[in-house]
């Protein structure tokens, strides 16, 4: 059987699914080893939005009439590895902030890229309930990724010169 985007939706759809996961379970560490009282509040706030980005994915699942599933996904599992080499190699450095704010700007570009071509997709396939709830999700991860690069100009990047 010949593979159409319809597949290569849901096999995405797992995989930002499964990451999306992965990052509910770093965020509260990453808020735990940030030292600016912002960065911490931003991880804390990013938190509470990838709950709900996780409750749309599922919504989206039941939409396509299958269980909300994850498979694994290695690029996110590396991102975040990348996270916890910062945060071992500069804890209680200057330098620490930065490094957490990098990291979690990666995880951002990542999911970024995800959502944006899950909403073209489903906008593709007339998915438009999906379309719009991706889109909620990728406006979200766009403001996550602003407030992060304001946060690290303002004041995390010079504190760690």
């Amino acid at each position: 059987m010949a593979k159409e985007l319809k597949d290569l939706f849901v096999e995405t759809l797992k995989d930002i699914y499964y990451a999306e996961k992965q990052i509910l379970r770093a965020l509260p560490k990453m808020a735990r080893e940030a030292q600016s009282p912002e960065l911490k509040q931003a991880f804390e706030i990013h938190r509470q939005e990838t709950e709900g980005h996780v409750d749309r994915l599922q919504e989206i699942f039941e939409q396509l009439g299958k269980p909300a599933r994850g498979k694994t996904c290695d690029a996110i599992l590396g991102i975040i590895e990348e996270g916890k080499e910062v945060m071992e190699e500069f804890n209680g450095a200057p330098a620490l902030d930065a490094g957490l704010t990098a990291a979690a700007q990666a995880v951002e570009h990542y999911e970024i890229s995800r959502y944006g071509t899950l909403k073209t997709w489903a906008q593709q396939l007339g998915m438009k309930d999906a379309a719009k709830l991706l889109d909620l999700t990728l406006q979200e991860e766009i403001k996550t990724d602003e407030l992060l690069t304001k946060l690290a100009t303002a004041g995390v990047n010079k504190k760690a010169a």
